[in-house]
């Protein structure tokens, strides 16, 4: 399978040229997919420099690149410094996230990502997860149902979605996206296109724990960088540039300014990305799907 099937490298030139390569450094790819972001990494270290590659999709191993350099890690980027302790490693000079769905998870039917497909409501990134997103909508209460829909989705009518859901699944359980889709259409408000993509987006940061296993990424990758080493985030929706964008500011997820004994506030990274970066208008032309993607860096102090 190849790179550039499986997955187009979102702002490459950008991320490459923020992350500041040391040719002797040791870089980590925290999704590591079709492997895009990696090629390039690679190609600016020479024989001393390392990269580890993280990926929970098995279908992201079909695409390891043959390279000494290139240690392939299958597992969640949640586990991030447990598993290079594994390798001996306790401090990195950069590390890269792309936190975007790849494209060939949305193209792939059968993982049920995508709502033009007609497959079992999986939306699991990793297999061995035992949540589906058939689980939430049969097995959730109305409240929970609310919760998703609301903070994950920012859907506006989540209540009337989580009481659609409700009373439809009493009939006939949730089993295939159709069987979604059939509720959707029936309560359905503002541009189809949108609001489909906040209900998906819902279940698969639900199943996922998307939002925690960003924090906790997030918080370990501070502490495995070392001074001024680069965090590069790529995200895709407002929930994760928050998150990216307190972690940067504050050093912590919830944004909160931690101060020394004279009162002054206490610094973990230095912002280099002021406001998020957003694809050129030719790269939204060549693809599409990288038009939500906001880019921002930090270097730690």
């Amino acid at each position: 399978m190849s790179e550039k099937v499986y997955h187009i490298p979102v702002m490459l030139n950008e991320c490459i040229e923020y992350l500041n390569i040391d040719p002797h450094g040791i870089y980590v790819d925290v999704t590591y997919g079709g492997g895009g972001h990696s090629r390039s990494i690679l190609n600016k270290l020479d024989s001393d420099g390392r990269l580890f590659a993280f990926d929970q999709d098995p279908d992201a191993e079909r695409n390891i690149i043959n390279d000494d350099r290139l240690v392939f890690i299958d597992g969640n980027f949640r586990h991030l410094k447990k598993l290079l302790k594994i390798h001996g490693v306790k401090e990195v000079n950069g590390i890269l996230a792309d936190l975007g769905v790849s494209s060939h998870q949305l193209d792939a039917a059968k993982r049920g990502f995508s709502y033009g497909s007609d497959e079992f409501l999986d939306m699991r990134m990793e297999p061995d997860l035992k949540l589906t997103a058939a689980n939430v909508l049969n097995k959730y209460s109305p409240e929970e149902l609310l919760r998703v829909f609301s903070h994950y989705g920012e859907v506006r009518n989540s209540r009337t979605l989580s009481d659609a859901i409700v009373g439809a699944r009493s009939s006939r359980k949730f089993k295939v996206v159709p069987d979604l889709l059939a509720v959707l259409e029936s309560v359905m408000i503002g541009e189809r296109y949108k609001y489909l993509a906040q209900v998906f987006q819902a279940l698969r940061i639900e199943v996922n724990d998307e939002m925690k296993a960003l924090k906790e990424l997030l918080v370990q990758g501070g502490e495995v960088l070392g001074n001024g080493g680069r965090f590069v985030v790529l995200s895709y929706h407002s929930l994760e540039d928050r998150l990216v964008k307190n972690y940067f500011k504050a050093g912590n997820p919830e944004g909160e300014h931690e101060k020394d004994f004279y009162g002054n506030i206490k610094k973990s990274f230095n912002m280099l990305t002021k406001k998020p970066i957003s694809p050129s208008d030719a790269e939204r032309k060549m693809n599409p799907r990288s038009g939500s993607a906001r880019l921002r860096v930090a270097e730690k102090i």
